[in-house]
């Protein structure tokens, strides 16, 4: 693991691993087996806008990726449940410029990426924020930060917030106050284009 993955996310390295992802219907299956644990094809369907048959078709492409694994039957043991392998995914565009599948295949997946994050927010606004208490209401919100670093001041930026974190998603539920509910952090780490230096921060 890198020992910059406090989080435990398995790392995705195979550029044919990240092409596998890239699709809307699997990010959906990953997504839910992560947020929501084991499930079966017929139970991820309506979640994933596909058939049964055809989830359980994704489901195989990504558990030959080992993104997913079968999981312990339920109580009809005649259904397949899977379970992701680790409560997250990371990966990166490889820095070698000559390797020009695996910069394509990261690319394909972060623009998938950014386009089934894209709605979040304004779902949230839409449909969540309104129903929340004051205490809850007051911690949400956006903020918008631009600062003006070196590459390895954005990785050690990007290390220091993992590491606030990682207390808080490893635990057990166990350890989870009993007020406790999900929260989504979103981060995008934007860098801008090179023309755009100079200038205070704002």
């Amino acid at each position: 693991m890198n020992s910059r993955n406090h989080l435990g996310d398995i790392e995705i390295t195979d550029p044919q691993a990240m092409r596998a992802l890239a699709h809307p219907v699997r990010l959906a299956i990953l997504d839910h087996l992560q947020r929501h644990g084991p499930a079966t094809a017929t139970q991820l369907a309506p979640h994933v806008g596909a058939t049964p048959t055809v989830t359980s078709w994704h489901l195989r492409h990504l558990a030959g990726f080992g993104l997913i694994r079968d999981s312990e039957p339920g109580p009809d043991r005649r259904q397949r449940r899977w379970e992701a392998v680790a409560r997250g995914f990371r990966f990166e565009s490889p820095q070698d410029p000559a390797d020009e599948e695996g910069r394509s295949a990261a690319r394909v997946l972060s623009q998938q990426m950014f386009l089934r994050r894209a709605d979040v927010p304004n779902r949230w606004a839409d449909e969540v924020e309104p129903g929340l208490d004051t205490t809850w209401r007051r911690l949400a919100g956006l903020a918008d930060t631009r600062v003006v670093v070196s590459a390895d001041e954005l990785a050690a930026i990007e290390d220091g917030i993992e590491r606030v974190l990682a207390p808080y998603v490893v635990r057990d539920p166990e350890e989870r106050p009993a007020d406790s509910r999900g929260v989504r952090l979103m981060r995008y780490v934007l860098p801008e284009d090179g023309e755009q230096q100079d200038g205070p921060a704002s």
